[in-house]
């Protein structure tokens, strides 16, 4: 398999704009009328997203050993379409329809077995993740919302209670349809660890445009009912080694949300058996009400083995640190030898990540992910920062995480 010859013609096809998804869906909801139900009614915010994602992940099929158990997580996930394996077929073939269409002569027999034994590898690690996880988990999880705490004028933290429970690490994101969007499906991470009760803990940001989040946010109420996908992603989960390790952890926004899933893991498991290691926190906001979770992770502080440094980067007045988050997580102390996590914008992720490599952290030892407010509304793959060394776009989750 000649996999420069797939990132090259992935990388031809891909700078050719919206034609190629447009083709992509023309070619498939004709051949496959069955499947347009499946989608969102309006394909507005669709645009690239199903066929830009398979490209990404077929052209680095080399590097599949690095992402198996996304890939495999995303199988799982994408039962809660009621997807079975003929429709993997369909997608596949109009993917290659839509890049024989476009690549002209480069489209020669050699790349077009290429792509069709990528997809295929693909394909096949989805679908057999999905017909074992038939076997123990359902579809999709409903969930009753319990509680709906609006905070400030653009966020709400929801409780929400799955049926039967869903089990998740902390750091993981979980796919959520609400009933007034059917079929806009947006990844949400879970801000607690898992609690006794089963209960999930979502924190939602509106995003300017944002169908899901301005509708959760204005509009969700307790006693609703939505629905859940199976959790998914690794980049900011911890295995049992690391949870040993010290910490810096650097949000903006509700990036905080996976992260204060962390500190509420590390705070039980503190009062169990008085041993933490210690957590440094740095959470960014552009006003000072922004800081959503301030009293919470203030009253946090007086653990021992936790700090909390709330910034402000647009009030001038606030008597705490001002600037980028990132500069002030930079300028803690000796950061070598520390883990970190970091979550929030594209932006915010870029220049903390540059500026905790230039404070002495191993590029290794930076775990990120991203969201960004251009693609709010998600149906198909999870795009996660943590498959960037793979190729894949960024994450597709809108101001939240």
């Amino acid at each position: 398999m000649n996999t420069a010859a797939l990132k090259e013609t992935w990388a031809l096809a891909g700078s050719l704009g919206d034609e190629v998804p447009l083709f992509f869906y023309s070619h498939l909801f004709l051949s496959h009328p069955e499947l347009r139900s499946m989608f969102p009614v309006s394909m507005a915010t669709q645009r690239d997203r199903l066929v830009g994602a398979l490209g990404r992940i077929v052209s680095n099929v080399d590097q599949l050993d690095e992402v198996t158990e996304f890939i495999q997580q995303l199988g799982r996930d994408h039962r809660r379409f009621e997807v079975i394996a003929a429709h993997y077929n369909a997608v596949g073939a109009s993917l290659l329809a839509t890049l024989k269409h476009f690549l002209g002569e480069r489209w020669t027999d050699e790349v077009a077995a290429d792509w069709a034994a990528a997809y295929g590898v693909i394909a096949t690690v989805m679908v057999q993740a999905a017909e074992a996880s038939e076997r123990t988990s359902p579809a999709s999880w409903t969930a009753e919302v319990t509680a709906v705490d609006r905070r400030g004028l653009d966020l709400a933290v929801i409780q929400v209670r799955p049926e039967p429970r869903l089990e998740f690490a902390p750091g993981q994101s979980i796919a959520v349809e609400i009933p007034a969007r059917p079929r806009l499906w947006r990844y949400l991470s879970p801000a607690n660890a898992p609690r006794a009760d089963g209960s999930i803990e979502f924190h939602i940001q509106m995003v300017p445009g944002g169908q899901v989040s301005s509708t959760v946010v204005r509009d969700l109420e307790a006693g609703e009912t939505v629905r859940l996908g199976a959790p998914v992603g690794q980049e900011l989960t911890l295995d049992e080694g690391e949870r040993e390790r010290d910490l810096i952890m650097v949000a903006g926004g509700t990036g905080l949300a996976p992260l204060r899933a962390h500190l509420e893991r590390i705070d039980l498991d503190w009062q169990a058996t008085g041993r933490a290691p210690r957590v440094q926190l740095f959470h960014g906001a552009r006003l000072p009400w922004n800081l959503y979770e301030n009293r919470l992770l203030q009253n946090l502080a007086g653990r021992p083995w936790f700090t909390y440094t709330p910034v402000v980067s647009d009030d001038p007045s606030y008597p705490g640190r001002k600037g980028l988050v990132g500069d002030a997580a930079a300028d803690a102390g000796p950061l070598h030898g520390l883990l970190a996590l970091v979550c929030g914008s594209p932006q915010m992720v870029r220049h903390t990540v540059s500026r905790l490599q230039a404070g002495g952290i191993s590029r290794s030892d930076i775990r990120f992910e991203q969201f960004s407010t251009l693609d709010e509304d998600s149906h198909d793959l999870h795009h996660h920062t943590r498959l960037q060394p793979a190729g894949l776009p960024q994450s597709d989750q809108g101001d939240h995480a």
